[in-house]
């Protein structure tokens, strides 16, 4: 699993799992041949269609394993990549003091619980302290950090601490708006219910007027 130590974004491997697969930037979701556990993860599936009472050889089932192993691996390519690779050089020195927020970043994740996916909106804003980012890497870091086994709170903490060490800002906020598979096509089964997180630091978190400005933000109707 993935936890924030120092300045340094960590990778840590589940027990009796490998050390994850080195960072690279995926284009194409089927272009995994080359990982070694593609053959173990189909033979996982297949066999796991068996258990639900499938059979694995019918003619709508032939190429299921290998799809879902695909698709696993995709969905779950986070961790192969860092908060730092994926901004790289996109950091310019600028004297702009006020907030500069990127809203409703589509955000698609799986939870640790059952491996069900959510998915939903983030909402990010920093207070530049002389240097800013290109825009496109705030969805970027949104996806290094989505794209893992994950749980809404946690993945809002990432998010505000990978751009809290990277940037070293005045301040970060980060808003997530979620829905969760797991609440409503099992258990509670409850489908209008939607999550909301909240992960502040600097000026975001200790000052009221900044924290409030980005909230409503955050939370006003969307125009073009």
């Amino acid at each position: 699993m993935s936890t924030t130590k120092g300045n340094k974004d960590v990778i840590r491997p589940v027990a009796g799992v490998s050390s994850g697969r080195a960072a690279v930037n995926i284009v194409d979701p089927d272009d995994f041949t080359a990982d070694g556990n593609l053959a173990e993860y189909e033979t996982m599936v297949r066999r796991q269609l068996e258990l639900i009472g499938e059979d694995p050889d019918r003619e709508g089932l032939l190429k299921t394993p290998s799809r879902v192993a695909k698709a696993q691996m995709w969905l779950t390519r986070g961790y192969g990549q860092t908060a730092s690779e994926v901004i790289g050089d996109a950091l310019f020195a600028e004297d702009h003091e006020n907030m500069v927020m990127v809203r409703d970043i589509e955000m698609y994740s799986m939870c640790e619980h059952h491996m069900l996916p959510f998915f939903g909106k983030v909402h990010i804003a920093y207070i530049p302290n002389g240097k800013i980012v290109g825009l496109s890497k705030l969805p970027r870091v949104v996806e290094v950090f989505a794209r893992r086994l994950q749980v809404q709170e946690r993945l809002g903490e990432q998010i505000a601490d990978a751009l809290e060490a990277v940037l070293q800002p005045k301040g970060v906020g980060v808003v997530i708006e979620a829905v969760h598979l797991c609440m409503m096509m099992r258990g509670v089964e409850k489908q209008s219910s939607r999550t909301i997180t909240s992960s502040m630091r600097g000026l975001f978190r200790d000052d009221s007027k900044t924290r409030s400005e980005f909230l409503r933000l955050a939370h006003s109707p969307t125009t073009y």
